[in-house]
């Protein structure tokens, strides 16, 4: 079993004190904490080693950029990519997002191609589409929901056709913890011989990711959900894909050689990471995936979980407050609305007790509008959390209702 106060011990910022109140941190599905390893980590690749990477040949420059691929090749087996080529280092889900629809999409789809997404989706997963679709002709198309927030499997299957190019899906929405059939969703699209990108900025931290079992196309997940540095993600995409890609953006690194006349891209996975990277979080994203395989995914999932039984069952005690998403498979994610309450309120009293919660429409704007509300009030849990600070959740919660009701 885990020690969750001794794993406290690694997050420093828990002993912040907000208001007066010890902090109560339940915003992670918007930014996980950082460990003392990341930490370190950051701090001591700028004490000791700062230096750009891949092309000096200096001591500085070559233990830099033995660090930085050490983070590739860590990401690879936390992925189980079959090469480590495959992982194309990026600022972030929605980086990886838009590298895919702007170099794949650009190329390979034309006019009357069908791209399907699903009513989930954050904005990042929403707009490149629709920027592609405007920009070449495609069609979106957009799989819907039941009111428990689970997808109709039935409607995404009569969706697929000859016609369908690319299906681009969220493994986990951020809104309502809802986990997704994202092999099933792979399985039926590559039937009829479409591309597929798993958007997993809510997933990494929750589940275990096999890519080659899920056989995706692509795909896309961030660090700084995954108890690391913000400003940098990860892109998984299959190889042979990726060498029939274009390069994203043009500069330094990604080139072999420049003459005024032409010039020749590198190799992957540095054809799609030009200019200077994001270098020390680059290398400290290699401590947030220790400390997550050194926990075990296991045992954080079986604690989250167990979080998340405790935290709906104390939540639904509460009269008047109506949880938003209900789907049987889950993660540690509960969005709920106060009858007569708006979410904006709802967080900012929680904050004068130290509590640390999301509100507002979660930038899945369309989502809410199929829920039919305006947004929602949500707590997400990590690994460093405990049913203590939950029931001061409820306690706060209750205070909310006696100030505004």
């Amino acid at each position: 079993m885990l020690d969750i106060q001794k794993i406290r011990l690694d997050f420093p910022i828990l002993n912040e004190v907000i208001n007066g109140k010890p902090l109560v941190y339940f915003d992670n599905a918007a930014t996980t904490q950082k460990p003392l390893p990341v930490l370190n980590a950051l701090a001591r690749y700028y004490e000791h080693y700062n230096a750009n990477i891949h092309r000096g040949i200096h001591h500085l420059a070559e233990k830099a950029t033995s660090a930085f691929e050490a983070s590739r090749h860590k990401i690879q087996t936390f992925m189980n990519a079959r090469h480590v080529e495959e992982i194309i280092f990026t600022y972030g889900t929605t980086d990886g997002i838009n590298l895919v629809s702007q170099s794949y999409g650009r190329t390979f789809l034309k006019e009357g191609d069908e791209i399907i997404i699903s009513t989930m989706e954050h904005h990042s997963n929403i707009v490149p589409w629709q920027m592609l679709c405007e920009e070449k002709g495609c069609v979106l198309r957009v799989i819907p929901i039941n009111d428990a927030g689970e997808l109709l499997m039935d409607e995404y299957e009569k969706m697929l056709s000859e016609k369908t190019k690319f299906v681009s899906v969220v493994h986990v929405s951020n809104a309502l913890g809802t986990i997704n059939p994202v092999a099933e969703i792979i399985e039926k699209a590559h039937a009829v011989g479409a591309k597929v990108l798993v958007d997993g900025a809510q997933a990494t931290s929750h589940i275990d990711i096999d890519v080659q079992a899920l056989d995706c196309d692509f795909y896309v997940f961030s660090l700084h959900k995954l108890y690391g540095p913000t400003g940098m993600g990860a892109l998984y995409g299959k190889k042979d894909i990726l060498n029939a890609m274009p390069p994203y953006r043009g500069g330094g690194e990604m080139i072999k050689e420049v003459t005024f006349a032409k010039t020749i891209y590198n190799d992957l996975p540095y054809k799609f990471e030009a200019g200077t990277p994001n270098i020390a979080d680059v290398v400290a994203a290699y401590n947030a995936v220790e400390y997550v395989e050194t926990l075990g995914k296991k045992q954080i999932a079986d604690y989250e979980h167990e979080l998340l039984v405790y935290g709906t069952e104390a939540l639904q005690s509460i009269e008047g407050l109506k949880l938003v998403g209900t789907a049987k498979e889950k993660v540690s994610v509960i969005s709920f609305i106060l009858e007569g309450i708006h979410p904006q309120d709802v967080g900012v009293i929680l904050d004068q007790q130290g509590i640390a919660v999301r509100t507002g429409h979660h930038c899945t704007q369309p989502l809410m509008q199929r829920l039919g509300i305006p947004g929602t009030s949500r707590a997400s849990f990590a690994v460093y959390n405990t049913k203590e600070e939950i029931d001061k959740l409820v306690v706060g919660l209750e205070r909310v209702k006696k100030m505004l009701s």
